[in-house]
Parts: structure tokens; C-alpha cells; sequence
């Protein structure tokens, strides 16, 4: 067993190596390999456990939604704060709740089963469209909404979708007690994330001058201890850890940037194993049965839901028309609508499997379909552009004191920049230090004379508050090609 899912580790490096320029989602990819080595097509794997899958899932979950609040920047988000909350909060009920009626109507289904089949699917995806727009700058505002709705609209999902299941499975309903316990739930988990968001502050600047192996120690803890605290008291535990991640993201922590690090490493092997796995629970012999089933919900969620629920969160809002078809078409599908899939096989209203497969279907023709033009989209709206030079890397400095200087990594990108200048021809900021320049795999040691080409990667050591002042003074001096 450790080798072939060793195999299947490695089939998912080299496929993303030869797909690359491809731009193909890691979801998809890790879908792929599972397929591939589960029982309908090599049989190498035999796979069909869903409780097992649901009690992984939920564990990766928890470090994705925590990694997507801790990448948030808080002070970005501040000023599309009223888009990104309605679109993530209100844009996801009602996105679900329109697209299934419409499929109940359309399908044949069960009213309350279709309502749940379009709440599994109705949180976007911010690995799959951010992967697929890593060559890409979109405007600001946009750029701001896409991303942050993107990764913060999964808590809703969650706590919708099991809401709505523990009214099917529930022997009575008292519709005014449900309500009550979904908004317990909400607004629990939210208060739950955010008071330990806080606390764990604190402990984090006591023990700054520990080995920072134990700060990742720590960091796993804390997650898993916000979890864990609001399922025990009745409220949602992923919206707890996610909003715990909001408030410690945008909190001074020593090592910041190495738990950013840290945090994204692990969300991406949660995520990377946690698809594997599912794809391993799919059976595709069986979508001869719900293909028509997956086109209805993939059409209706994407022409039909989303726009709606775009349209009446952003109307009283600055966005053009073009920004809003956008912002609708980077409603990408992705891994947490998968993971949701399988909440109704674990709890036995989906033996059939059913809905997983519609869901799974669905999915991958949003990853392909959508996908696959929404860079284009973005060229023929005019939002987007190569993407100018970002800091690559951040190197802090720790030590028990505390520092306002990082280190950070400037490439001048030699496909956008042409010319050269002088390190002594730059106004840099007072305390600013050029240690090195990468050219070619060759170091250089830099002096006043040393000329600076399209092509080099520079090491800088700046103030944190003057890092962009540092970068458009260095990218200032190269013309545009």
C-alpha cells in the first residue's frame, strides 16, 4: 500500500510538471491519479469507505479554511468589505436556494434533496482560480472580491449543508428551533474563531525566543483546538478555525512569515491527499446515470444562481457590468463542494451515491469549462494584465527583540523590463541594503557601481513599512518593453 500511494504521490508531481503551461488545477490532477488507481479503471484500489473519507475530509478542511483565513489581508479587505461579506454570507444562500428550486422543478427531485445537492455546491474555489490566474494581474477591486470571497464564502457552505442534513435526517422538524441552531451555529462558530484568534496571540509573542519548530507545533494545536472547542459546544468548527485564521493572519506574530509558510505547505498536502482520496471513492461507471444530472447543476448553478446572487449582492456597488460577469464566471467549483459531497453518504441519505457523483460531475465541468476561459475572459474585459513584479519571498529577521527590517526578494522580470541602472543611481529608503544579486545562478556581492540588469533577483533588506516604496523605486528605473 505505501508504495502505490507513493506512486500516485508522485504520477500527481509529474503530471502537474507536463501540464503546466496547461494551467490545470491541482484538484484536478489529484482527482485524476485517483481514478486512475481506484476500482473502475486499473482496480489497483479498491475504495467505497465515505465515512472514512468524511472524517479525512473534515481534518484537511480544517487546515484549508484555516490557511484561507490566515492568507486574507485584512487591510485589503477592509475597503470591498461589503461585496465580499454579502457575496460569501447572502450570496451563498441564495445562490442554493435558487439553483435548487429551479433544479427541483426541472429535475424531479426531492425539494429538500435538491435544495441540499445546490448548498453542497455552492461555495467557490480559491486554490482552482488562483492557480489557474498565477500568470495574471486583475484589477484591484476585482482582484480584492474574487480572491477574498473566494476564501471565506466555504464556512457558509458548510454550515448550510449541514444544516439542511440534519433536518432530513431530523424525525421532527420545528422550523423555528432549526433556524435558531443555524444561526447558533453561525454566529458561535464566528465568535469562537475570532476569541482564540486573539488569545493565541499572546502565547505566540511569550515564546518568541523558542526553537521555531515548536511554533509549527504550536500553530497545529491552536488549529486544531478551535475545532475542536466549537464542535463541543454545538457550533461550527470550520467557521471557527477559518475566522481564527482571519484574526491571527492579520495579528504581528515572531516567525510570520514562516508559519505563512508552514500553513500553506500543509493545507496544500491536505488538499492534495484529501483529492486523491476522493478520487479514489469515484466510481465513473456509474455517471451513465447522473451525467444529465451533473449538466443540469453545472448549468444551473453557473447561468442561473450565481448570477443572481452576484447581481443583487453588487447592485448597489461601483463595479461595471464587465466586472460582474466576471466576478460570476470566477465562480469556480472546487474542493470543498467535493468534500460536502460526501456528508450525506456518511450520515446514509445517499447510498447510492447520487448526489457525490452529480456533485463530482458538476465539479469537473466547472474546473474544465470554466476554467479554461476564465483567463481569456479576463484579457477580453480588459481586467487583467501579465503580472508586474510581486516579492517572491520574505525572509524575517527573529531574534528576542523585536525588528521592523525583513528581508525580501525582487526579480526584474526580463519579459517585461528592459534597460539597466546603477545601485547608486537608486533613492532608496534611509536604512535600505542591497546584500545581493542573483544573476544567472551566479551571486553577486553589490557595490554603488554594480549595474542592475532585466533578469536579476535582488535580496534587500528593508523596513517593513517601506517595502513597496523600496519596490517601485527599483522597478521605477527600468522602462517598460
Amino acid at each position: 500500500m505505501i508504495l502505490v500511494v507513493s506512486l500516485m504521490i508522485i504520477f500527481v508531481v509529474f503530471t502537474a510538471f507536463f501540464t503546466k503551461k496547461l494551467n490545470i488545477p491541482l484538484i484536478l490532477i489529484s482527482l485524476l491519479i485517483g481514478i486512475i488507481f481506484g476500482s473502475d479503471v486499473t482496480g489497483i484500489i479498491y475504495f467505497d469507505d465515505a465515512q472514512l473519507t468524511k472524517r479525512v475530509a473534515d481534518i484537511a478542511l480544517i487546515f484549508v479554511l484555516f490557511s484561507g483565513g490566515f492568507s486574507i489581508k485584512y487591510s485589503d479587505l477592509k475597503t470591498v468589505m461589503k461585496p465580499v461579506l454579502l457575496l460569501s454570507t447572502v450570496g451563498v444562500v441564495i445562490t442554493a436556494v435558487v439553483s435548487g428550486f429551479v433544479f427541483w422543478l426541472i429535475s424531479g427531485w426531492d425539494l429538500t434533496k435538491s435544495i441540499l445537492l445546490c448548498s453542497i455546491i455552492s461555495s467557490t474555489d480559491a486554490a482552482a482560480v488562483f492557480s489557474i490566474l498565477r500568470t495574471k494581474q486583475l484589477n484591484k477591486d476585482i482582484a480584492l472580491i474574487t480572491e477574498a470571497e473566494s476564501a471565506s464564502n466555504d464556512p457558509m457552505a458548510v454550515v448550510l449543508t449541514t444544516f439542511i442534513i440534519q433536518l432530513m435526517i431530523a424525525a421532527e422538524v420545528n422550523i423555528f428551533s432549526s433556524i435558531i441552531v443555524f444561526f447558533w451555529q453561525f454566529v458561535g462558530g464566528t465568535s469562537i474563531g475570532i476569541l482564540i484568534g486573539f488569545l493565541a496571540t499572546y502565547p505566540f509573542n511569550k515564546i518568541r525566543d523558542i526553537d521555531i519548530r515548536y511554533y509549527y507545533l504550536f500553530l497545529i494545536g491552536v488549529i486544531l483546538f478551535t475545532y475542536g472547542l466549537a464542535n463541543s459546544i454545538g457550533v461550527s468548527g470550520m467557521l471557527s478555525v477559518f475566522f481564527a485564521g482571519l484574526i491571527m493572519g492579520k495579528s504581528q506574530l515572531p516567525h510570520k512569515n514562516g508559519l505563512t509558510s508552514f500553513i500553506e505547505i500543509l493545507s496544500f498536502i491536505s488538499y492534495t491527499g484529501l483529492f486523491i482520496l476522493l478520487g479514489l471513492l469515484v466510481f465513473p461507471r456509474s455517471f451513465s446515470k447522473i451525467w444529465l444530472f451533473g449538466i443540469l447543476l453545472f448549468v444551473l448553478i453557473t447561468f442561473v444562481g450565481r448570477p443572481i446572487a452576484v447581481f443583487l449582492c453588487t447592485f448597489f456597488g461601483k463595479l461595471s457590468l464587465k466586472d460582474k460577469i466576471f466576478l460570476n464566471w470566477s465562480g469556480i467549483r472546487g474542493a470543498v463542494p467535493v468534500v460536502l459531497a460526501t456528508y450525506p453518504m456518511a450520515v446514509g441519505i445517499d447510498n447510492d451515491h447520487q448526489i457525490f457523483n452529480t456533485v463530482f460531475f458538476a465539479v469537473t465541468l466547472s474546473i474544465i469549462i470554466q476554467g479554461t476561459t476564465i483567463a481569456k475572459l479576463a484579457d477580453m474585459f480588459g481586467l487583467a494584465v501579465k503580472a508586474k513584479n510581486k516579492v517572491k519571498q520574505k525572509m524575517e529577521l527573529v531574534t528576542v527583540h523585536d525588528t521592523n527590517y525583513e528581508m525580501i526578494e525582487i526579480f526584474i522580470d526580463d519579459e517585461i523590463y528592459q534597460g539597466e541602472c546603477k545601485i547608486s543611481d537608486l533613492s532608496l529608503p534611509a536604512g535600505t541594503t542591497i546584500t545581493m544579486i542573483n544573476r544567472e545562478d551566479t551571486i553577486i556581492a553589490p557595490s554603488g557601481q554594480t549595474v542592475i540588469l532585466p533578469g536579476d533577483t535582488l535580496y534587500v533588506l528593508v523596513n517593513k513599512e517601506k517595502v513597496h516604496e523600496c519596490i517601485n523605486e527599483i522597478l521605477g528605473m527600468f522602462p517598460r518593453k
